[in-house]
């Protein structure tokens, strides 16, 4: 009898063991009694009474990311095209998550898609190419709404890839070669042009500092001569002031005029007329040439 109560005991402290639970960080355990909803968990330690509660469902609250498989679509100027797209969700109520749909997941990737297809279905090629956030913000707005009655939050959608087809994309890479090549050549003629504009602007500025150093040149050369004339002329005026300040006899101012006439003359006047006083002072002067350059005669 002891031992059969001492199983017993051993028994009921094994079951007691077991239904302790601890729930980690960031987890939900949504709970059933007697198959019909009870409570949801959080994180921290919990006791589930034996064989009345069930643990039905765990969901994690952490952000989660599908990934789903490409899809086709066709756009508005009848193109077919595969785009397939990454879902970012998070839980926000396990218990609609658990009770609100059956297959989460699935339904969402099932609703992604007619959404993707309804949304390229009113677009052309070119503005499905170039309107990715468009596109990903009008597919979280409509996977939000009608996630929200499951539990769930969608925080984005992201178009991962969009494959037009093989004859698309062969066109598309012919117009983005030929758009390169056209770039290629204006960026050419523009360096042309540059080059052709900064040597015309070289050779205007080298006239230019040509041009000012010859006015230069020709402005410091009539300086030069400027003043040069007047040097001679500040010579003359002082010679003239030394010569009245001597006080000189009539004679040397005769002799002075003569070498002036002389000066003028300078081998070219045909006709020179000299005052008579000038004419005397002249002739006296060659008296005295004549009697210097006479040779003396010995004395015997």
């Amino acid at each position: 009898m002891g031992y059969v109560l001492l199983g017993l005991v051993i028994v009921a402290a094994l079951i007691f063991i077991t239904n302790i639970k601890v729930v980690p960080q960031a987890h939900s355990y949504v709970i059933e009694r007697l198959g019909a909803y009870n409570s949801t968990w959080s994180t921290g330690l919990h006791f589930k009474i034996p064989f009345v509660d069930k643990i039905s469902k765990k969901v994690s609250l952490k952000e989660q990311v599908i990934d789903f498989p490409p899809q086709p679509v066709i756009t508005k100027d009848n193109v077919t095209m595969q785009i397939d797209t990454v879902v970012y969700f998070q839980i926000t109520d396990p218990k609609l998550y658990a009770y609100g749909v059956e297959r989460p997941i699935s339904a969402i990737e099932n609703l992604s898609a007619t959404t993707l297809r309804n949304i390229i279905g009113e677009l052309e090629l070119d503005h499905t190419l170039t309107s990715r956030d468009v596109i990903n913000t009008k597919i979280r707005i409509i996977l939000d709404e009608a996630t929200d009655a499951w539990g769930i939050k969608v925080n984005r959608v992201e178009l991962k890839n969009i494959i037009p087809p093989k004859e698309i994309q062969e066109s598309m890479e012919k117009q983005m070669k030929a758009e390169r090549e056209r770039r290629a050549q204006i960026l050419t003629a523009e360096g042309e042009k540059s080059s052709v504009i900064l040597i015309a602007e070289g050779e205007k500025e080298s006239a230019i500092l040509r041009a000012d150093a010859k006015k230069e040149t020709q402005i410091r050369e009539a300086q030069g001569e400027a003043q040069a004339i007047m040097l001679v002329q500040q010579a003359y005026a002082d010679s003239i002031k030394l010569l009245n300040e001597a006080d000189p006899h009539e004679g040397v101012i005769a002799l002075k005029s003569l070498d002036a006439f002389t000066k003028a003359a300078d081998g070219k006047a045909t006709k020179i007329i000299i005052p008579s006083n000038i004419q005397s002072i002249a002739g006296l002067a060659a008296s005295v040439k004549e009697l210097v350059t006479d040779d003396p005669k010995p004395v015997e």
